[in-house]
């Protein structure tokens, strides 16, 4: 492993998978790169409500001011599970399409450069899995590296 993508969700799921990865990570040297997934819409209605408080205040609010606070959300909780193992990472924020999530991920874990994912895996039954699909299925049959699934 040179370097690994952390698909970094809930805070929950995020410790584990974050304090995981840096130690493998530690451990032989890689580096980190600590994505977090925007919805849409979410991402959207955050702009804006961004842009109203901007008027009211004078203050002026970009796509990028919202991305950051994906990338500050990965800082935070990597700041608080790395604690001193030497890891070097990096914050990465994409807005997704409700999904486009699994494609999303492998999509920038091949543009990184990694050869590594760490993804949050869910408990659904097979017949959830074929209705509704499940990401994590999806990134370990699309990525040609190997994929770690973690699951609290």
């Amino acid at each position: 492993m040179e370097r690994a993508l952390v698909v970094v969700e809930s805070a929950d799921h995020a410790r584990s998978l974050i304090s995981e990865a840096g130690e493998l990570a530690a451990g032989v040297g890689a580096d980190l790169k600590l994505l977090t997934l925007m919805d849409k819409d979410g991402y959207e209605n955050d702009l804006e409500t961004m842009e109203t408080i901007a008027n009211v205040e004078g203050v002026s609010y970009s796509t990028e001011d919202i991305k950051e606070s994906g990338r500050q959300f990965a800082r935070d909780i990597a700041t608080e599970e790395l604690g001193d193992r030497t890891v070097d990472y990096e914050p990465i924020c994409e807005v997704v399409e409700s999904g486009e999530e699994a494609h999303t991920i492998v999509t920038t874990a091949e543009r990184e450069g990694c050869d590594y994912i760490f993804i949050a895996g869910r408990k659904r039954s097979p017949t959830g899995k074929a209705i509704f699909g499940d990401t994590t299925q999806r990134v370990i049959l699309d990525f040609d590296g190997i994929v770690s699934v973690v699951t609290q």
